[in-house]
C-alpha cells in the first residue's frame, strides 16, 4: 500500500491565507504603559530579556516592546524566538506579519523600514533596514538578505571601512517572493509579484511577474500570463 506522504503533494497555504484579527484592547494598553513607564534603553533591555524564550507570555512581551518602540506596528504580528532589531523607533510593520526566529533588522536612526501587511520574514534574515520598504504579501525565504548601504572605498589611501557609506533605497514591491539565501543588494528594486530564486544575488531591478536566478541574478522567463507586450499580437 502506497504512504500518502511519499511524493510531491500540494497543501493550502497558511501564512499568507489566515485572516488577521484586532489585537486584544490589553496588548495594545500594555504597550502603552511601557512606553510611558520605561526609556529607549529600557525597553531594549526588556526586548532581550524576552526575546529567547518560547512561552505565551514571552511572545506576548516580545510583541508588546516592539510595538511601544516601533514607529507603527499592526495587529496579528508574531516576532519568533530571538528575531532583534536596531533603531526600531523608523520600524513601520503592518498587520499579519510573521518574523522569523533569529531574524535581523538593523535600521539607521534617521532611517526608513517599512514592512508591509502579510510579510513573511523567515529565520535568520537579515535587514539592512536604512531605506527600505517591504509591499504587502511578499515572502521572505529563510536566510534571505538585503543590503541597503556600501562604503564608496575612496579615497584608497585610507582603509575601506573609513570611508563614507553611501545608503541607496531597496524596494520589493508587493507579491514578490525572494527564495532561500538569497542577496539583494543596495539600489534594487524587485518588481509586483517577481520571483528571486534561492541564493540568487540580485544586483540590478527586477521587472514585475519576472523570474531570475543565478550569481549575478539573470532573467529566466515571465511567470504564466506575463511578460512584454509585442505590437500586432
Amino acid at each position: 500500500m502506497s504512504d500518502p506522504l511519499d511524493g510531491e503533494r500540494t497543501v493550502k497555504a497558511v501564512h499568507g491565507a489566515r485572516p488577521v484579527s484586532a489585537d486584544p484592547e490589553s496588548d495594545i494598553a500594555l504597550a502603552e504603559e511601557l512606553r510611558a513607564a520605561h526609556s529607549r534603553e529600557e525597553l531594549l533591555e526588556l526586548a532581550t530579556e524576552h526575546a529567547y524564550r518560547d512561552s505565551a507570555h514571552d511572545a506576548r512581551m516580545r510583541r508588546a516592546v516592539w510595538r511601544a518602540l516601533a514607529r507603527r506596528f499592526g495587529h496579528g504580528v508574531t516576532i519568533g524566538r530571538a528575531a532583534l532589531m536596531k533603531h526600531p523607533e523608523t520600524f513601520e510593520i503592518g498587520d499579519g506579519v510573521f518574523v522569523g526566529e533569529q531574524a535581523f533588522i538593523q535600521g539607521r536612526f534617521d532611517g526608513r523600514c517599512v514592512i508591509g501587511s502579510h510579510v513573511w520574514i523567515g529565520p535568520q534574515s537579515y535587514f539592512d533596514a536604512r531605506d527600505l520598504v517591504i509591499g504587502d504579501h511578499v515572502g521572505w525565504g529563510p536566510g534571505a538578505k538585503v543590503l541597503g548601504s556600501t562604503h564608496t572605498a575612496l579615497p584608497t589611501e585610507v582603509p575601506i571601512m573609513r570611508t563614507d557609506l553611501t545608503i541607496k533605497p531597496v524596494r520589493v514591491d508587493e507579491w514578490a517572493d525572494i527564495g532561500v539565501n538569497a542577496v539583494i543588494m543596495p539600489g534594487v528594486t524587485i518588481g509586483r509579484g517577481a520571483i528571486v530564486g534561492a541564493g540568487a544575488v540580485v544586483v540590478h531591478d527586477v521587472e514585475p511577474f519576472s523570474i531570475v536566478a543565478g550569481v549575478p541574478a539573470r532573467f529566466l522567463k515571465w511567470r504564466p500570463g506575463h511578460g512584454p507586450v509585442v505590437e500586432g499580437t
